[in-house]
């Protein structure tokens, strides 16, 4: 399977489905599946990076997900910031700019402080960006830029006829992003979940039955490859070559 390295999809993003299933599989706690869904985050990085892609975007817990179990929760809210401390080195020296997308009110203050601190520290590193998706929801979004600017008409700082698709793609957390070329959601599923409404007006979709955790290079290979055979007419028509 060869790729077209002159058609990479410069913006993927992925909903990282099928941790708990996975583990299951093993014979293991649910626990397990998720830290090793974070430890494969690294590892499709490094993949998407080597191919040439510039973003990735990852969903890795949604404004629903506070509806699962106490315990995952929680888990889901400490584990990443041991997994920072263990890996700090070496998330630093990977040479990506980390960004965070969501809501920030309701995180817990230790993980918070993480998040914030990968986002300094990372800043001003070129060449590929990884946005993580943490108690994201493309509802919740979507309506905070719309109340933002709501607010700047009432101030008079906008008029209603300025109100541009580019200006409301400025006031959403993927601001300064690629388009987004490409969705990939493992595990199965064939849905969108809330991620990303606005921005996968163009998007080309792609479903596998691989679980998050055994995505890695060869899978996200045949996800490019796949993408790469798809006529994109963005709403006009080519003619037959």
């Amino acid at each position: 399977m060869e790729l077209d390295m002159n058609n990479i999809p410069q913006h993927i993003a992925i909903i990282l489905d099928g941790n708990g299933r996975w583990a299951k599989s093993h014979g293991k706690p649910r626990f397990f599946g998720h830290r090793e869904g974070a430890r494969n985050i690294a590892t499709v990085c490094k993949a998407a990076s080597e191919l040439g892609v510039k973003a990735l975007t990852v969903y890795c817990f949604s404004t629903e997900n506070w509806k699962r179990p106490e315990a995952e929760v929680n888990y889901l809210m400490t584990m990443p910031v041991k997994y920072y401390k263990k890996y700090k080195a070496k998330i630093l020296e990977a040479g990506y700019k980390i960004r965070f997308a969501g809501r920030r009110n309701v995180i817990p203050k230790p993980l918070l402080a993480v998040m914030e601190e990968v986002e300094r520290e990372t800043a001003s590193n070129e060449g590929f960006t990884l946005t993580i998706c943490f108690d994201y929801g493309s509802y919740e979004e979507l309506t905070t830029a719309t109340k933002h600017i709501a607010s700047l008409v009432a101030e008079g700082k906008l008029t209603v006829d300025e109100i541009t698709p580019s200006l409301i793609e400025s006031n959403l957390y993927t601001a300064g992003l690629p388009k987004l070329d490409l969705l990939i959601r493992t595990s199965g599923e064939q849905r969108i979940s809330n991620f990303l409404l606005w921005q996968l007006g163009y998007a080309e979709l792609y479903f596998t039955d691989t679980y998050w955790p055994d995505f890695h290079k060869e899978e996200l290979i045949k996800a490019i490859y796949d993408f790469q055979h798809r006529n994109r007419r963005f709403g006009g028509l080519k003619e037959a070559k």
